[in-house]
Order: structure tokens, then C-alpha cells, then sequence
């Protein structure tokens, strides 16, 4: 009901009465007053008041301290104007209402203090757009799939193992793929970026929810030029045949070279949810769901192993003519390298083997694996002495003269990890490992990176150059392949496709590329089936029976 005039100024009253009494009751040695509660709601129901709860700038955000103002008194009450004075001096005689249970008090810094804003509200899920897939490019060069470099941003929260510690800490101690010389040249050139500030000074100490972005220039390894072929989709599922290189998803330094890039790129499929893993260096059938409702029904029957999966693969030797059983528990020697080993107090795990073929020197064996470890086909073959014929890790010399079988490793799990990085990086084939030389502790090996010795003129003259041409870059056209550049705008041209960076230590390598052959392991993913399903991958050319080694 409208209250016109100054009708409703004795309820306004009123109610002030009951707040104070309310606050005094709620506050006064921490004591609660039933009957204060009472009339707190009575007063709310009959003058339509509430504690003011003003966003704090994140959505569904906590509410903050009343800030010295009344809202409206609801949708059938209008102030006068002569009453709305009254009505402020009334409020701000009440004393300030304590923050109730679950709420939080703004953050406020002492005087010269650095405030740091809430953490933003995250969306669920991971999920990539057309934004992301427009990052950058792709080209086919000598039988690989290679990505142009790109700009970057790695975005992270304060980890609560940094809250303390300066920036010059954290990048010492846990990025080390760059020396601290980049990181100087970096803060110089305005690519370090903290709360959305640029940072000027290394030695700024990182509190709770400090937000970090750091602008990089990004290179991916190539991969097999061998394209991602459909195998089937429906309203539910996308099914495609993997080739050997591509990674599943992003991860370490591959991006855009990964399936779910390549799918959205260049098929137009997004936001799809990976129902099983394949390694890198696996190839074969490979799902996805379309809904996170059909990925978690799949899901579901995984745990409940309705699923059967079958592989084929090349092994050395000859391998037994009978079926072989392997029940050899799997333990993981390193997280960070990805190596695995049969050891008692691994997990347990089940793979039936089936020869298919010989030709004398190698075997073509049918697997299915019962149980679903990491690397577990690759390890029991290893461990039953024969290992796939070019598995860059379980056919190693790293692990001795046996190479691994019946679990004969004569060294530490330290140095058998030491022999492996080692090999590859004598290969320039980190890769394999997933590692780049940045994520090697200084004990394991020596680093090679020519950035790592940087002089402190030579941190000047990079972060001069990089100021430059990250300016050329935000004041170059959107189009620039339909407008001529003069002669002296020949660097702006290589700002603008990303190609090199001054800062980057990766433009100034030459790497070897990897031959394609060099890029597949024998060992595919042949069937994956389950209830009302089932698909399959065309048999690889290495696993027909006349098939010889090059």
C-alpha cells in the first residue's frame, strides 16, 4: 500500500529502534537475544528494510559493510523530499551492524599498503572458443604439422607456497625454464603483470590472491602432418583416429598442436569432453562426448568396466605363440618425465596379450588391458622382454643391458631418470619426455639454453628492443596484408605474425626438426566398445604382416 506524506515516518523510526536494539543485543560480550532476532524480522516484514549488500565487483559476490546510506524502503514506499534528510540523520545515529556469519569485512590497507583486489569469478569446466583457436596459424613443412609462433599470456593466482616471498623467489625457485636475467628484461618491457599492473620492481612480495600474468612468446614442437580423421558423430559422441604425436589435449608446451585445437580449428567441433586418454605416441581411436551429461554416463561405465579396449601393437622378438597374461603391479617413478615401472607397491593392473603375427624379427600382438594405468601396455611388454619395437622410453639403454625385463633395473630410479634425460636431450628429443631443458633441476644436467647467460646490458638492449615492437604491435592494423609497409617497417611486419621476439631465447635456437617416422610409435588404439557402441581404427601399416623395417 502507497504511504503518502509523513504516515510512514513513525514506522521508519520504529524500525531504527529495532536495529539499534538488535545490533546491541548481537553484539554486547558476544551474546545472542532470541527476542531482538524477533523483532529484527518483524521490522523487516513491516517496513521493507534491508542492510544494504553492495557487490564488491565479483558476481554472486560477498556484501560489505554498510556504507552510511538507507535503500529505498521498498517498491510501495517513496521518500519525501524533507524526510529523507531525517531519515539519514536517524541512520547514521544507529551504531554500524557487525558483518554476520559467512561474511567477510572488505580488505583495506594500512596507509602505503598494497590492497589486493577479490579473486574473479571463474567459469567452469575448461572450455575453448573461436578466440582462442584464432591465436595463431598453421603450415605443413617436410611431413609436420608446425605452429607460428604466438603470443601468449600464462595467468595464475598466488599459490599459497608464494604468499611472502617476493617475485624474484618464485621465479628463481619455480620457473626456471628462463634465468632471472629474462624475467628482469621482461619487467623492463612490460610484460609481467600483477593485479593487472605492470610490475616495476622483481622484490614485490605476493599476497593472497595476487593475480599474475605473464606475456611470453610461444613455441610448439611440430607434429605428424597426418591429419585427425573422423571415424564417426552423432548427436552424443565424436570418434576420430589419432595419429602418433598429437597430444589429447593441451598440455606442457603443446597448444594448438593437440586434437582439441585441431578439431576446433579446422572441423569446427568445441567444447568436447575427452572420454578416455591416449599417450602422445599412441595413434587409434580416440572419443569424445558432446554434452558433460554424456561424458559423465560414460564415465560411469567405465568405473563400472563395461568398456573393452584393444590395441595393436609391434613388439621385439618373437613373442610367445599362447595367450599371456601379465598381472605385474605398475608403480610411477617420476610424474614430472613420465616413467613408469613394474614394482611391488605399484598399483595393480592386468593386460592379456595375443600374438598376431612374425616375421622373423618382430611380432605384431593384439592387447587388452583390464585395467587402465599409465604407460601399463608399454611396461608389461618391457617387463614380459619385449618391448615395442620403437618406444623411446621402454626400449632404452637408460634402463641396462636387459632393458628392463622381469624388472631388472640395475640403478636407481635417480639415475635410471638421469641416463633417460640424457639420451634425449643428446637427441634434441625432449620432446618425448615432455620436458623442455627449463623444467630440468640444475643436478640432472647441465642446461644449454644460450639465454641463460645474459649480460646487464644485453637485459637492456632486449628489453628496449621488446618495449619497441610490443608498441608496434598494438598500433599495427588489424589487415596488414592489404597495407604496404615502408622499408624501415620490415621488423613491425615480423612483430605483427609473431614470427620472432626479442626477449624470446627460443628464436635465437635452430633446432633440428624431427623426421615423421621418427614421430610414430607402433602401438595403436584398434578398438574402444561398450554398451550400444562400438568403433574401429583402420589397421596400421607397420602391423601388416609383410611389413619390413626400413
Amino acid at each position: 500500500m502507497f504511504l503518502g506524506g509523513r504516515l510512514w515516518l513513525p514506522v521508519l523510526r520504529q524500525v531504527c529502534s529495532n536495529l539499534r536494539r538488535l545490533t546491541f543485543a548481537r553484539t554486547w560480550g558476544g551474546r545472542r537475544d532470541p527476542m531482538a532476532e524477533t523483532l529484527s524480522t518483524r521490522a523487516e516484514a513491516a517496513g521493507g528494510l534491508k542492510a544494504p549488500a553492495q557487490q564488491n565487483g565479483v558476481a554472486g559476490g560477498e556484501a560489505r559493510e554498510p556504507q552510511g546510506s538507507l535503500e529505498p524502503a521498498g517498491p510501495g514506499v517513496e521518500l519525501a523530499p524533507g524526510d529523507a534528510k531525517q531519515a539519514s540523520e536517524i541512520e547514521k545515529q544507529a551504531p554500524v551492524v557487525a558483518p554476520g556469519p559467512g561474511k567477510r569485512k572488505k580488505r583495506r590497507g594500512a596507509t602505503g599498503e598494497r590492497v589486493v583486489p577479490p579473486p574473479k569469478k571463474r567459469r567452469a569446466g575448461v572450455s575453448f572458443s573461436d578466440e582462442h583457436f584464432a591465436e595463431t596459424s598453421y603450415y605443413f613443412e617436410g611431413g609436420l604439422r608446425k605452429v607460428r609462433p604466438y603470443y601468449f599470456d600464462f595467468q595464475t593466482y598466488c599459490k599459497g607456497r608464494w604468499v611472502g616471498h617476493s617475485l624474484l623467489h618464485v621465479f628463481s625457485t619455480e620457473f626456471r625454464a628462463q634465468p632471472l636475467a629474462y624475467y628482469e628484461a621482461a619487467v623492463r618491457a612490460g610484460r609481467l603483470h600483477l593485479n593487472e599492473e605492470p610490475v616495476k620492481d622483481l622484490s614485490i612480495v605476493l599476497k593472497d590472491n595476487d593475480f599474475l600474468r605473464n606475456t611470453v612468446h610461444r613455441h610448439e614442437p611440430p607434429v605428424t602432418a597426418e591429419p585427425v580423421r573422423l571415424l564417426a558423430e552423432n548427436e552424443d559422441v565424436v570418434v576420430v583416429d589419432k595419429p602418433s604425436s598429437i597430444p589429447v589435449h593441451p598440455c606442457g608446451r603443446f597448444r594448438h598442436n593437440t586434437v582439441i585445437f585441431i578439431l576446433g580449428k579446422e572441423h569446427q567441433l568445441k567444447e568436447l569432453h575427452p572420454l578416455h586418454r591416449l599417450d602422445r605416441l599412441t595413434s587409434g581411436v580416440l572419443m569424445f562426448a558432446k554434452t558433460a551429461a554424456v561424458s559423465e554416463r560414460i564415465h560411469e561405465q567405465v568405473r563400472d568396466r563395461q568398456l573393452e579396449k584393444e590395441y595393436v601393437c609391434r613388439v621385439e622378438g618373437e613373442f610367445p605363440a599362447e595367450e599371456v597374461t601379465c598381472k605385474e603391479p605398475i608403480l610411477v617413478v617420476s610424474y614430472k618425465v613420465g616413467v613408469c615401472r613394474v614394482d611391488p607397491r605399484g598399483k595393480p593392473c592386468e593386460t592379456v596379450f595375443q600374438r598376431l603375427s612374425y616375421n622373423g624379427c618382430s611380432s605384431v600382438v593384439r592387447c587388452r588391458p583390464l585395467t587402465g594405468r599409465t604407460h601399463q601396455i608399454r611396461v608389461h611388454l618391457q617387463f614380459l622382454g619385449h618391448p615395442i619395437l620403437n618406444d623411446p622410453i621402454y626400449n632404452s639403454v637408460a634402463w641396462g643391458p636387459s632393458r628392463g625385463r622381469g624388472g631388472h633395473i640395475p640403478k636407481t630410479d635417480e639415475e635410471l631418470l638421469r641416463d633417460l634425460v640424457a639420451e634425449h636431450q643428446a637427441k634434441q628429443s625432449l620432446d618425448v619426455l615432455d620436458l623442455c631443458e627449463g623444467d630440468l633441476s640444475p643436478g640432472l644436467i647441465d642446461s644449454t639454453a644460450p639465454s641463460s647467460e645474459l649480460s646487464k646490458d644485453h637485459v637492456e638492449e632486449l628489453a628496449a628492443s621488446a618495449q619497441k615492437m610490443d608498441g608496434a604491435v598494438e598500433a599495427a592494423p588489424q589487415d596488414l596484408d592489404t597495407v604496404p609497409l615502408a622499408p624501415g617497417k620490415a621488423a613491425e611486419m615480423d612483430v605483427v605474425n609473431q614470427e620472432t621476439d626479442p626477449l624470446c631465447a627460443e628464436c635465437r635456437l635452430v633446432r633440428q626438426d624431427p623426421l615423421p617416422q621418427d614421430l610414430v610409435m607402433f602401438l595403436h588404439a584398434l578398438c574402444y566398445k561398450g554398451p550400444g557402441f562400438e568403433y574401429f581404427s583402420p589397421m596400421p601399416a607397420w602391423a601388416q604382416d609383410d611389413w619390413q623395417e626400413g
